[in-house]
């Protein structure tokens, strides 16, 4: 008669030796981790305490290291009021003569539009062009609030140069008022502009400055609001309204 076994308690399954050893050593990895950076933060704190007391016992260091960095902030701040009153008066007595305009390169060309519209009270006229400007190489503010954007089209040739086209006006049209937020659009050229680029203008609202009317702007001291027709009137009421 065959026996039944005995019923007792299950036996848990042992841990395989491996996965002990594992956790084992991460626990020794974190204590010393843990213990790394108690080292360090006392090595640091001791560096600290060293190097203030050291200050503090040549407290003479400290006070000619501030006289000297006063007189270099001094310095700095002489030569940038300096940079800023000879741009001042470049740019109160800025002008271009054609020919000048024409050998220019044509980012030099979008600073001297910059540097035009600075010249008409627009301090804080800016030169944006570039790959990705979305029909933007300058922006400024007139002191009637106004926000221009202006595109520049320059021609190393002048008017042997290639027109103005509708297609430039459309990439204006799209993003002057719509990205930019302007209040006046202008296209500015050195060459030539077209005559159905010129009745696109005027339908939407554009404005086009063509050599002629670039030069009487960058040879003479009329902003260029003054050259320009159907301007918008001022957006907020200024001292010059």
């Amino acid at each position: 008669m065959s026996r039944r076994p005995r019923k007792g308690r299950p036996t848990a399954p042992r841990r395989p030796p491996g996965r002990r050893r594992t956790r084992r050593t991460s626990r020794r990895r974190a204590d010393d981790q843990l213990a790394g950076l108690l080292l360090a933060a006392v090595v640091a704190i001791a560096v600290v305490v060293t190097v203030v007391n050291w200050l503090l016992a040549h407290w003479w260091i400290l006070l000619a290291l501030g006289v000297l960095a006063l007189l270099a902030g001094g310095g700095w701040l002489y030569r940038r009021q300096q940079q800023a009153r000879w741009e001042a008066v470049r740019t109160q007595g800025l002008r271009y003569a054609l020919p000048d305009l024409d050998a220019l390169h044509h980012s030099r060309f979008e600073d001297a539009v910059r540097d035009l519209m600075r010249r008409d009270g627009c301090p804080d006229a800016v030169r944006v062009g570039g790959s990705g400007d979305l029909g933007a190489d300058v922006k400024a503010t007139d002191p009637y609030g106004r926000r221009w954007v202006i595109q520049c089209k320059h021609r190393k040739s002048g008017l042997a140069g290639s027109a103005v086209g509708t297609p430039d006006l459309q990439i204006l049209n799209g993003t002057a008022r719509q990205v930019h937020g302007a209040d006046v659009a202008v296209i500015v050229t050195n060459g030539r502009v077209t005559k159905p680029a010129e009745a696109f203008a005027q339908q939407q609202r554009l404005h086009v400055v063509d050599r002629q009317t670039l030069g009487t702007w960058a040879s003479g001291s009329r902003p260029l609001w003054e050259l320009l027709r159907a301007v918008p009137p001022p957006r907020k009421p200024t001292a010059l309204s």
